[in-house]
């Protein structure tokens, strides 16, 4: 439990004392390359120092200077501190919108082209949409969570349509990813975070253009996760 607050607190007091100042930089210049690095690196940086070490393979499937969309499983809030900094280029993420109403945090979110998503509400989903495929063409990468939710026992969820309506319409390719470790260091069904090895397996890219629709895609994405998980969570 010592471990889970002490990350806790690192996270919040480093958006206390270097948000502020990235994110008038960021507003001032017009220019978010600082607030992403540092913010991304404060993120990884807070899991090494509780003791969770990362291992990373599959990087060689990624071509330099392309953008993807990016698939994982997802069981652990150490998913994204591990993931986004992880991948070479620039991220934006699809976020709960209430996100945004955090001050600094929103800001800087907003500064970044992260997109805002209102699960409830299917006109402002479609919104969310297009303003991926929006940031997508503009060069960024597109981190995506399919199951929409951790995983409580580490089994893979059934995914969302959505991700995949955003692939087959903006024709990214899709790199499934599948977190292994994080499930075991801090699960959501406990407060305790123990230390442990996450590792970050990068598939091949899945072009979306060589299946008939969604459905076939979502089924390609979730086989390619579930390869590199234990037979019990798949």
């Amino acid at each position: 439990m010592i471990r889970a607050v002490a990350l806790l607190c690192f996270w919040g007091i480093s958006i206390l004392l270097v948000g502020p100042p990235l994110v008038f930089y960021a507003a001032l210049t017009g220019n978010v390359n600082a607030l992403y690095s540092i913010a991304t690196r404060l993120g990884r940086l807070g899991v090494l120092l509780v003791g969770v070490k990362i291992q990373i393979r599959g990087l060689e499937h990624l071509q330099p200077g392309r953008n993807y969309i990016f698939m994982s499983n997802h069981v652990s809030n150490l998913d994204p501190p591990i993931l986004i900094p992880s991948i070479p280029g620039r991220c934006s993420v699809l976020v709960k919108k209430e996100l945004f109403r955090v001050p600094v945090f929103g800001t800087g979110m907003r500064l970044g082209h992260l997109v805002p998503v209102d699960r409830g509400d299917q006109e402002a989903a479609i919104k969310s949409v297009q303003a991926a495929i929006k940031v997508l063409r503009e060069g960024l990468h597109m981190v995506i969570f399919p199951e929409g939710t951790r995983s409580c026992d580490g089994r893979l969820l059934p995914f969302k349509k959505g991700p995949f309506y955003l692939a087959m319409e903006a024709g990214m390719p899709v790199v499934p990813v599948t977190m292994l470790g994080t499930y075991e260091s801090w699960p959501k069904t406990r407060f305790a975070l123990r230390p442990g090895t996450a590792t970050l397996v990068f598939h091949p890219p899945i072009d979306p253009r060589d299946y008939k629709d969604r459905e076939a895609l979502m089924k390609a994405v979730r086989t390619m996760i579930a390869s590199a998980l234990p037979p019990e969570r798949q």
